[in-house]
């Protein structure tokens, strides 16, 4: 909650997880697909209703159309061919896709958590140290999808040259103040630089200054 102000929010949001066994017994190819939850509802909601195709009221009968509906607009027909290609990305091969999440080790599990934030074209996209658990071909594909990605992107991380690939802002946290910098993280570096430089000549010249004067104050103290 704000503690003023108010926040504002993209409708899609991808949000990287951290509870890595909180999908411990769906399918690593489900997991990917709940990253769009309304996708995810009514194709849920629709398989219920199929299982009892021959039995289905006139109500539901229009429910499950209302059900394809949203499916279609939310991309439902190709949603497994982009899990898919997400994970592949990512470096989880196809062929263990249909397994349980549980199957996974703890480093493999965050990149089928990072594939569901990926997952159904959010607008925004909010990845706290997306890369710890990438090996370097994981880190390119990531870095270019995040490159070709049209939503606003809010990344921590402490790989420089992850940052230098993917931001155009970095927010600087120092003494309690945030300071926003145009450019990659190397930008930052180099304007911060130049900015401590900048203030230790004016210091310098502060200084000299007040040498100056306390050496006139000295030499017509008597006066």
């Amino acid at each position: 909650e704000p503690i003023a102000g108010q926040v504002r929010r993209p409708k899609k949001l991808g949000v990287l997880r951290q509870d890595h066994y909180e999908y411990e017994n769906d399918r690593i190819i489900d997991v990917v697909m709940m990253g769009n939850p309304v996708l995810w509802k009514a194709m849920q909601k629709k398989e219920a209703l199929l299982e009892r195709a021959e039995n289905l009221t006139d109500d539901e009968g229009i429910e499950l159309g209302e059900l394809e509906m949203v499916i279609a607009e939310e991309d439902g027909y190709m949603a497994e061919s982009e899990a898919n290609e997400l994970l592949e990305g990512l470096g989880i091969p196809e062929a263990i896709q249909e397994e349980k999440l549980s199957v996974l080790t703890g480093g493999d599990k965050v990149r089928v958590l990072l594939a569901q934030a990926l997952f159904g074209t959010p607008d925004g996209l909010l990845l706290d140290e997306p890369t710890n658990a990438l090996d370097i071909d994981s880190i390119r594909w990531l870095e270019n999808f995040l490159m070709n990605y049209d939503g606003a992107l809010v990344v921590i991380s402490h790989d420089r040259h992850f940052l230098n690939a993917v931001c155009t802002k970095i927010a600087d946290i120092d003494y309690e103040t945030i300071i926003v910098y145009p450019g990659n993280y190397d930008d930052m570096v180099s304007a911060k630089a130049q900015a401590r430089s900048a203030l230790e000549m004016a210091n310098a010249a502060r200084n000299k200054k007040i040498d100056q004067l306390q050496e006139f104050v000295q030499r017509f103290r008597a006066g």
